[in-house]
């Protein structure tokens, strides 16, 4: 059984259209068959919500006023004041399909958004999170999998609790700004081994429910590497990048393919691999994801 919010998609929209139209032909029909007992004109409402979603505003305008006109056609009131009865009726029709349409319009537009937003989260090479008000997981990326390895394969509905605690005493469930900051913690992964992790985190609210989303890195390899070679350059100043490296770093910490970093700015896909390489040089890596770690840690600032 379709909801309302499914009845509003675009595919539905030529079936939609029909049925508005016979309904606002039955209601005609009935109207006039009943003359000159009751008026149905108000039922024109119906149809005109029905469809407003799904037609351009002017057509909205145009529908309410042929409705309307219907509603006057087969109405027995005094005939001398059937001009402004008529302009009264279409104002409200059309007001009220134009309200309606906004509000899908709206609702169109936040879902998209929130489907962008979904796609950049799973595209991403570094492990993304979010959670909710109670400290259970309520989105999780493929990196992040991988990186936490719950014996079910899955995140999702479980408590943050059990792979960083730190994170989950970050949620504040009290009123307050929004904030973001970052931290290192012991982490936790399913099969009971444990990592230093790097947390980049900001807490945000959806409508009045606070949330937190995080970005996870493990950084137990550098810290050892750090002790063992305390002189390795990843600890000395950052490398300086130009322009290119910038902007193809901001792209692929975005979660895009070299493909789509190269039509982003313009370039071909081999500089973009050039570029890359470049990247894993002055940053001392060999992977993207490292690469994406690197990015939050030393270049944020520029991303």
């Amino acid at each position: 059984m379709l909801r309302l919010t499914e009845l509003r998609e675009r595919r539905h929209r030529i079936p939609i259209l029909l049925v508005s139209g016979a309904i606002i032909l039955g209601i005609g029909v009935v109207d006039w068959r009943t003359k000159p007992y009751v008026s149905l004109g108000f039922l024109y409402l119906f149809p005109i919500m029905l469809t407003a979603g799904l037609i351009p505003r002017w057509a909205v305008v145009v529908l309410g006023i042929v409705c309307a006109a219907l509603s006057e056609l087969f109405s027995a009131l005094d005939p001398s004041d059937a001009f402004i009865r008529l302009g009264f009726e279409a104002l409200a029709l059309t007001g009220c399909g134009l309200f309606v349409a906004e509000l899908s319009r709206n609702r169109r537009l936040m879902l998209e958004a929130e489907d962008r937003l979904r796609i950049l989260v799973e595209t991403s090479p570094a492990a993304i999170v979010t959670v909710d008000e109670q400290g259970f997981i309520e989105r999780a990326n493929r990196a992040a999998v991988e990186l936490i390895a719950p014996p079910d394969g899955h995140l999702v509905g479980l408590p943050i609790a059990a792979f960083l605690p730190q994170l989950h005493h970050a949620l504040r469930k009290e009123e307050g700004p929004q904030f973001r900051t970052s931290m290192q913690c012991r982490g936790h992964r399913g099969d009971g081994t444990s990592f230093l992790a790097q947390v980049w985190f900001s807490t945000y609210k959806e409508g009045a429910t606070p949330k937190l989303a995080a970005i996870i890195a493990d950084v137990s390899e550098d810290r050892a590497a750090a002790v063992s070679n305390p002189s390795s350059p990843n600890h000395h100043e950052r490398m300086p990048l130009n322009d290119r490296e910038i902007e193809v770093l901001r792209l692929l910490v975005q979660g895009l393919a070299n493909k789509e970093i190269a039509s982003g700015i313009g370039i071909s896909e081999s500089a973009v691999k050039n570029t890359l390489q470049q990247l894993f040089a002055k940053s001392d890596v060999r992977t993207r994801s490292q690469l994406v770690r690197v990015a939050l840690e030393q270049y944020r600032d520029l991303l």
